[in-house]
């Protein structure tokens, strides 16, 4: 219940933030960053959709490891994808580290019904919070798009939904 409650205060911090960001004209953030697996990712905040405490996932058989099954989300069935297993960055978590992890899911203009399980909401980035940047690697997959690096050194990867969300591998959930 705790957990619920400060995604909902994370939420409203979130809505509140970006009212006064377009009622005073300011540079809106751009981006969701999240935590997966030890890596940081930045969201598209058009291309990402509600953000949802975790919940119980009914497995679908002969998936791939990274497809955990479908949730019951507003009552719609929603496929959830743990990002850092679709990344090859990720292990299986224990039941306390779902608990304390979020489900995102995708804005509904991109038509894909899913949601990607994360293990941190890191708040709203905005390009001025970042010191540097790097084109994505030559062998990056197309949904990568520029890292950022923010003054502490950290390393954002931009992660474009929409296409991540059209990608062969991210539609081909069967093992």
């Amino acid at each position: 219940m705790a957990n619920r409650e400060a995604l909902r205060e994370l939420q409203i911090r979130l809505a509140s933030r970006l009212q006064a960001a377009r009622s005073e004209n300011l540079s809106v953030s751009s981006w969701l960053a999240v935590e997966s697996a030890g890596q940081n990712y930045l969201m598209p905040l058009a291309q990402a959709g509600e953000i949802f405490p975790w919940t119980s996932v009914q497995a679908v058989p002969y998936t791939r490891d990274w497809f955990l099954g479908v949730a019951n989300l507003r009552g719609g069935l929603t496929g959830v994808v743990d990002l850092a297993r679709l990344l090859g960055h990720g292990t299986v978590r224990s039941e306390q580290a779902l608990g304390e992890s979020s489900l995102l899911a995708l804005n509904a203009a991109l038509e894909v019904n899913a949601a990607l399980l994360v293990d941190r909401l890191a708040g709203l980035r905005s390009t001025d919070v970042f010191v540097n940047s790097e084109p994505p690697a030559g062998d990056a997959p197309d949904f990568f798009g520029t890292t950022y690096i923010d003054a502490g050194g950290a390393r954002w990867q931009e992660l474009n939904l929409q296409v991540l969300s059209q990608h062969p591998a991210f539609l081909s959930i069967s093992a």
